[in-house]
């Protein structure tokens, strides 16, 4: 059968828990009712055990829905654990642990706390994996039977054996196998632990009597020869017990064992039954990656201050500035400069200047350090021409001899630099120049030319780069139409029948029609997202419904919004105003203030409403919850670090231009955006950025997604970039100061079913700054009080957030470079308010699977009532529990 081995390595920085500044720690590990511990190191806050610790895996099947229990406890006395501190513990995933120990590596995990107000520091190495316990049967026939029922008789049922538990599992799978069911017997007693049973084989003897009944229960229901069997093993005197019986089982006994595991134990089959099976793709994976967080935390470099939760990489850095006094190398007596930077077989190339003797670049290029195929950086200044281009002049570096320039240190100041002939002699012309090596976290760096984009043209470069975004502020526009007065139809013979359209944008809303009136009282609030800057006019107009598709404009007014007053609370709002209806050709005249003799009129209550948080993302995923006033916006409580590592295993997006994918990746946590930079033509993407977001509730939610960029090399404006995946993390999730380093699966829903597109390797931490802030966000609701005070009518909220994301979308849209709007669409789930069949199939499942234990409860009681099993009816009526 399986083991499984839990080696504990060693610990560091533990909490020290004397007075003498120290602890005295030692290990309890706990896995599926079996405890081991190691020995207690003494005073040693960075304690080594190298102790392997032996549990017995029951179920093999089962070990992924199972938890192993590590923790670190401070034995005060030395007393085997009696008198003992909590260190902090570990809970590690039965899922995670490979399946034999060369797929094993050692592990490092935080120590969790206990409680709210644990006080818990350090990290525990571990290293866990599966073997297999294969022993010939002559050692298996030796095995000391009485130790196994004294152990039984400590656990409560019977652990070693297990012989009773094996149909369970082959019935929730649907069948049972008559081969599998007559070796479980032999194969289960392996699992008494020689040097276990020398150390307690005197107490199991004693409690031996009150294990006895519980066997011959057993054994009065299982029939069998091998129930025999178990019987001699369980009730023996420590000789050796009688051979087994050769292993032949008729179809009637895997019936009759099948019954009684059904009557005997529904709880247990119904527990495998509820518990779902996870593929092991979609599963995070914890990772340990050299970030300068953990490095400190261990008494790493303290230097490293800025980028702490993304690996360091390093970049040489080339400033061109400009030149001046370049020679004359056109016969025509002009020069087209352009200066190209050489590094191996990297070249990254300026914009050529026309005519030009002294030019101004302005313009970074960025050499990867790891790619590094040179020992020589060539600045070289080229004249554009027709065929080959003439060379100026060059400026040649040793790449060992580049300064370094770390960060929060002023940037480097560019100098002169006279240029070279191709043999290093001087010529005229010098060139300005600032070369340094710096990291990622260099104030050029976004907007540097990457050596990863080197075949990326300069009108395309700019889609390339790594850039932050800023949702605009929304807020949403209440409109009251009440009444108009004096309407004038067309026709002068026949009673109106007036509407009002409301428009402002893109957003239509109509009232309902009054017949036969020209004083109409129509009593409607129409309610519309607005955005800033308030450039747009709301168009008031009045329409008379002459017949099916076809109206009249009696009137129309045109409104500023930027005229519309604000109500921040629930109080008393703005008075209405009467507004003039002028004629569709009037209209337009009436920024010059033509007056009108007559006009109708329309009495409207116009207003912004600024105690709402307007809703542009799915409220099951909001990353915001502040109100549209800056007035009555919460306090912040913490900042949020987000590092966006590496990807894998990325599905190539561009296997029919004969390239893979060129990967970005776009982060959103309230109205910040950001974006990567696009690493091109490879599944194995190292971004290595890191962005900061301010927290104002910890009940939010931040959303990462991957995309395949489409305009690195010309692509039409009409192409979209593809989605590969995204991954969403709650806040409330994660521990305070904890850096949290995973690869999240990359799932994308097609018509097909699930599909894993790659992983993703993040690191994240959340840092309080205000306590009594965040505590006290506790106690307050979700949302502005203006939704619980004059709540949004439900048929309003669906159309009115996506209202809100085509905002955010067009405004994002019209950046440089543009966040696409299929990206913004992406990220905040626009089509998620449609109905799905797949999504209710799956809420039904949800539903069934809470409701599936008291079914389950229902349904045993039905099969004692029935007599299903006779022997289950009659235990269960005799019980003092029942009574008949």
């Amino acid at each position: 059968m399986n083991k499984l081995v839990v080696e504990v390595v060693d610990a560091y920085d533990l909490m020290p828990k004397d007075d003498q500044g120290s602890s005295s720690p030692f290990v309890e590990v706990e896995f599926d009712g079996q405890r081991q511990r190691t020995q207690t190191k003494h005073k040693d806050l960075n304690p080594s055990w190298h102790e392997s610790l032996v549990f017995d895996i029951n179920q093999p099947g089962d070990l992924e829905y199972k938890t192993i229990d590590v923790t670190v406890y401070n034995d005060r006395e030395g007393n085997h654990g009696h008198h003992r501190n909590f260190l902090g513990r570990v809970k590690i995933s039965g899922a995670s642990v490979p399946s034999s120990e060369s797929g094993s590596s050692v592990q490092h995990y935080p120590l969790d706390k206990r409680g709210l107000f644990s006080n818990i520091k350090g990290e525990i190495a571990l290293k866990l994996y599966q073997v297999r316990d294969e022993l010939p049967r002559e050692q298996v026939q030796r095995a000391a039977p009485a130790s196994a029922v004294a152990e039984n008789e400590e656990t409560g049922r019977f652990q070693e054996s297990q012989f009773n538990e094996t149909p369970f599992q082959e019935i929730n799978g649907g069948r049972v196998q008559e081969s599998q069911f007559q070796e479980t017997p032999f194969q289960e007693i392996n699992n008494v632990n020689n040097f276990a049973e020398e150390i307690k084989v005197e107490e199991k003897k004693k409690k031996k009597k009150k294990n006895e009944p519980e066997v011959r229960t057993f054994h009065s229901i299982g029939k069998e020869p091998e129930v025999r069997t178990f019987h001699s093993v369980g009730t023996g005197t420590g000789g050796p017990p009688p051979a087994p019986p050769p292993m032949k089982e008729k179809p009637p006994a895997v019936e009759i064992r099948a019954d009684f595991a059904k009557a005997a134990a529904p709880a247990a089959s119904v527990m495998h039954m509820q518990m779902p099976r996870q593929n092991p793709d979609y599963l995070l994976v914890e990772t340990r990656p050299p970030v300068a967080a953990r490095l400190r935390y261990r008494g790493g470099d303290k230097t490293l201050t800025t980028y702490d939760l993304v690996e360091q990489m390093h970049y040489l850095y080339v400033n061109v500035v400009k030149a001046k006094d370049l020679p004359v190398m056109d016969m025509s007596g002009s020069l087209d400069p352009y200066v190209e930077v050489k590094l191996g077989n990297y070249k990254g190339q300026t914009k050529h200047l026309e005519k030009n003797q002294n030019p101004v670049w302005h313009q970074i290029f960025a050499f990867s350090k790891e790619r590094v195929q040179s020992n020589l950086l060539e600045v070289v200044v080229k004249d554009k021409d027709f065929g080959k281009d003439d060379f100026v002049g060059k400026i040649v570096f040793d790449v060992m001899e580049i300064p370094l320039r770390v960060p929060p240190d002023s940037p480097l100041a560019p100098q002169w630099y006279r240029l070279a002939d191709k043999k290093g002699d001087k010529v005229k012309g010098e060139i300005m120049l600032a070369v340094w090596m710096g990291t990622q976290a260099d104030e050029s760096f976004p907007e540097a030319w990457h050596s990863d984009a080197h075949n990326i043209s300069h009108s395309n470069l700019a889609n390339t780069r790594s850039k932050v975004y800023f949702s605009p502020k929304l807020y949403y526009l209440r409109v009251h139409v009440m009444e108009a007065q004096d309407l004038v139809p067309h026709d002068k013979g026949r009673l109106p029948d007036p509407y009002v359209k409301v428009v402002l944008g893109n957003q239509i809303r109509p009232t309902k029609v009054i017949q036969r009136t020209i004083h109409p009282v129509w009593d409607e609030q129409l309610l519309f997202v607005a955005s800033e800057p308030f450039e747009d006019y709301i168009i008031i107009s009045v329409d008379d419904r002459i017949g099916p598709g076809k109206d009249e404009i009696l009137g129309r007014a045109m409104i500023p919004v930027r005229e519309v007053p604000q109500r921040l609370e629930t109080g008393k709002p703005p008075d209405p105003r009467w507004f003039n209806l002028l004629k569709h050709s009037k209209a337009e005249e009436e920024g010059e203030k033509k007056k009108e003799k007559f006009s109708s009129k329309i009495l409207l209550l116009i207003f912004l409403e600024a105690g709402y948080h307007v809703l542009d993302e799915s409220t099951h995923f909001s990353s915001d919850l502040q109100p549209s006033s800056k007035f009555l916006r919460k306090q912040s409580i913490g900042i949020l670090e987000l590092g966006i590592l590496s990807a894998k295993n990325l599905q190539p997006m561009k296997m029919k231009d004969g390239k893979l994918t060129d990967a970005y990746c776009v982060a959103k946590y309230g109205n910040k955006w950001v974006r990567t930079r696009t690493l091109l033509d490879t599944l194995y993407p190292r971004w290595n950025e890191q962005y900061t977001w301010e927290v104002h509730d910890p009940c939010t939610v931040i959303t990462i997604g991957v995309f395949d960029n489409s305009h690195t090399n010309g692509s039409k404006d009409d192409a979209r970039d593809q989605r590969i995946g995204k991954v969403r993390v709650r806040l409330s999730t994660l521990e305070i100061d904890r850096v949290y380093t995973h690869y999240y699966p990359l799932l994308v829903l097609t018509p097909g079913g699930l599909k894993k597109n790659g992983e993703l390797q993040l690191a994240l931490r959340f840092t309080c700054t205000a306590w009594v802030n965040m505590v006290a966000q506790y106690g307050r609701p979700l949302l502005p009080k203006m939704h619980y005070a004059q709540p949004i009518p439900v048929m309003n909220i669906d159309w009115l957030r996506h209202q809100a994301m085509q905002i955010v979308a067009a405004r994002l849209q019209r950046a440089e470079p543009p966040l696409r709007r299929e990206v913004v669409e992406y990220m905040l789930d626009v089509d998620y308010h449609m109905w799905s069949l797949r999504r209710s199939k799956a809420n039904f499942n949800r539903i069934m699977s809470l409701l599936s234990g008291v079914t389950a409860i229902c349904k045993w009681f039905n099969d004692i009532c029935y007599w299903r099993n006779p022997i289950t009816t009659c235990l269960t009526k005799t019980s003092p529990t029942y009574g008949c």
